[in-house]
């Protein structure tokens, strides 16, 4: 009888064992399928190698880098004073025709950026942020 409890707790064992590994793979299957947002730098550390960028700012460009961007064929946007949030979903790069503004990244070890009229910036996808202008904004825009 002995024998008998221990067969019927090694098989007890491997059968738990086999149940736990199946319920790790579906568990890690289904989590490289399942699409979430991602909430903090941290989540884009913990699924990949890649790290958040700064905003890119370049400060009164050349009117010859702009139309090799195309820029003036893009779509325009614009807002009056105001504080509101934002979330990049893709990349943006935009060109300011009037206005002035402070965007701050979520994430506290990103760098503030201030910009205005005349100059070209380009926003990461992934990115958290709180828009403040406080001077009325006109933009060329393009999501990429």
């Amino acid at each position: 009888q002995n024998h008998q409890s221990t067969q019927h707790t090694t098989h007890a064992n491997t059968t738990m064992a086999k149940v736990l590994t199946s319920i790790v793979l579906l568990s890690s299957s289904a989590q490289a399928f399942v699409a979430r947002p991602i909430t903090s730098r941290n989540d884009i550390n913990s699924h990949s190698s890649l790290k958040m960028s700064e905003i890119e700012v370049v400060s009164q460009p050349d009117k010859d880098f702009l139309e090799k961007k195309g820029v003036f064929n893009w779509g325009t946007w614009g807002c009056g004073v105001s504080k509101f949030p934002w979330t990049y979903d893709q990349s943006e790069s935009c060109y300011l025709l009037a206005g002035k503004v402070t965007v701050t990244p979520d994430d506290k070890s990103l760098k503030p950026a201030e910009f205005g009229k005349g100059d070209f910036v380009t926003f990461p996808a992934g990115m958290s942020c709180t828009w403040e202008v406080s001077e009325t904004v006109e933009k060329h825009f393009m999501f990429f």
